[in-house]
């Protein structure tokens, strides 16, 4: 398949691609400079009860929408960045890490009506002392104009545009009313404090973080284990409060919710850290994801890799970006995935003995589609650890005939992997996982909506080990057959067609 729309499972090539593609993306906003000051702590000032702490190290990296173009460009993107600084030597400093990091700042407007806004963050050891935050101050009428008039030229030919609002009124008056005015390009994402002045733009994507979601709603979350479920209740109003056709909330260690009207949504898990000293996780998310959907790949699967981008810069410390190799690299690591009953065993131990629910599914998941991707954010959904038992090569053939499965266990292990939702993956050779059910107890086992629990041998083993059966939707227009069809259809009618062929093509 050569259209990445096609695309729904995560693969060590797609980041390559993505790069190799390489559209022309705008981001316009607001602007800073971060800076991260190390030090050690050895005495305490005389003056007053506080440490003193000796400079060892100072770094400095662009922020806020400024850090959203360092990801682009990381990623692959051609970048160029719109936005304001003052002609104080922070600026000077932002738009030269910007140039060496190849983002085009032909557009980025120095101008004594305007203050670079700094965030330095002063650590003693690891542990962060104080963050000095200056310049966030409205600029003047005439910067704001001289910005205005860039607008038209930044957002030429490009792909797409990242509008990165957080409130520093760079984007108010006049520049507002020019991104409004101007024709859109192929992609609009909105990152914004308060999207709502944004909606008349109608953007594709709305991204809100939690707490930016409840203000736009007017509410306070009532109880944070429950953000989802609230997040999902009010879906309808997040889109129209936004303009969006689809809002994605971003929701820090519970991953994030995409919302669409169709009710079709999407969610992604994330996979905290216990401590950490990064920032700027949200703008490589909104980074990723507009790469993604700039080069065609579909929006759940730009959620699902932006999901794996801000996971890895959440690791590091300090104000980073997560790049091409970065994404590559990560990927990289799932075709050897399969973890063998006896392991999975032990470490499911570990984890119901953390008080968390164990959710088991299984099938042959062989060309990923749709279906299969919301089937399985439901099962994770039922509980907290999700496990995806795969029928191996031989059991598949047994099950679905001498052609199938079309990618192996190991691609097809790679790509359910990737996927935020699931938490562990195994193989079994059986003609259904009973055995596995006998070894891991489940507390949940979760089935498509083909099925019935009647009809499923495996209902008495598992609820002899008292766990539930859970029957989950079944989409019939997304099965792998039909998909498989749908592509040697195709296939079929390209002219120079070689039948012997069929298995490359359709992969």
């Amino acid at each position: 398949m050569s259209s990445l729309d096609n695309v729904r499972g995560l693969a060590d090539w797609i980041p390559g691609r993505l790069a190799d593609i390489a559209p022309v993306i705008t981001v316009v906003g607001d602007v800073m400079l971060d800076g991260w000051w190390h030090g050690t702590i050895e005495r305490f000032c005389r003056e007053a009860p506080a440490p003193v702490v000796e400079l060892t190290q100072q770094t400095y990296a662009p922020g806020g929408a400024a850090n959203t173009a360092m990801n682009l460009a990381a990623l692959g993107a051609r970048v160029r960045i719109a936005g304001l600084t003052g002609t104080d030597d922070a600026g000077r400093q932002l738009r030269e890490i910007l140039t060496n990091a190849n983002v085009d700042t032909t557009h980025l407007i120095q101008h004594p009506g305007a203050t670079t806004t700094t965030k330095y963050r002063v650590l003693g050891g690891d542990q962060m002392m104080l963050r000095l935050d200056s310049g966030a101050t409205t600029p003047t009428a005439e910067a704001l104009q001289v910005l205005a008039d860039a607008v038209p030229g930044a957002l030429a030919d490009s792909a797409a545009v990242v509008i990165c609002d957080y409130g520093s009124g760079a984007l108010s008056g006049v520049v507002h009313e020019a991104l409004l005015k101007e024709p859109r390009p192929g992609v609009t994402v909105v990152d914004a404090h308060d999207p709502g002045p944004w909606a008349p733009l109608r953007p594709d994507v709305a991204t809100p973080n939690a707490a930016e979601a409840a203000q736009l709603l007017g509410l306070k979350w009532d109880d944070s284990a429950r953000r989802v479920d609230q997040v999902q209740e009010r879906a309808s109003d997040l889109l129209e409060a936004t303009g969006a056709r689809a809002v994605i909330v971003t929701l820090d260690r519970d991953g994030t919710v995409m919302l669409t009207p169709d009710d079709r949504g999407h969610r992604t898990w994330a996979k905290p850290v216990t401590e950490k000293q990064a920032s700027g996780a949200g703008d490589t998310f909104v980074a990723c994801l507009t790469l993604a959907r700039a080069t065609g790949l579909p929006l759940t699967t730009a959620q699902d890799l932006a999901q794996i981008a801000a996971d890895v810069v959440v690791r590091r410390k300090g104000t980073s970006v997560c790049s091409t190799a970065d994404l590559a690299k990560y990927l990289g690591y799932f075709p050897d995935s399969v973890v063998d009953a006896e392991t999975l065993a032990s470490l499911i131990a570990e984890e119901r003995a953390a008080g968390k629910r164990i959710v088991l599914t299984n099938g042959c998941f062989d060309v990923l589609h749709r279906g299969h991707t919301r089937y399985l954010n439901q099962a994770k959904e039922l509980g907290d650890v999700l496990v995806v038992a795969l029928n191996d090569d031989a059991s598949t053939r047994r099950l679905k005939g001498p052609d199938r499965p079309i990618n192996a266990l190991s691609d097809r292990a790679g790509v359910i992997a990737a996927l935020s939702c699931v938490d562990y993956v195994t193989a079994f050779s059986t003609d259904n996982p009973i055995p596995l059910i006998e070894i891991l107890h489940p507390d949940i086992y979760a089935k498509g909506g083909d099925y019935s629990t009647e009809m499923l041998e495996e209902t008495d083993v598992v609820e002899a080990h008292g766990g539930v059966v859970r029957i989950l939707d079944y989409v019939a227009d997304h099965s792998t057959t039909a998909v498989v069809e749908r592509i040697q259809a195709q296939v079929a009618h390209q002219p120079g067609h070689n039948p012997a062929q069929r298995g490359a093509e359709v992969l």
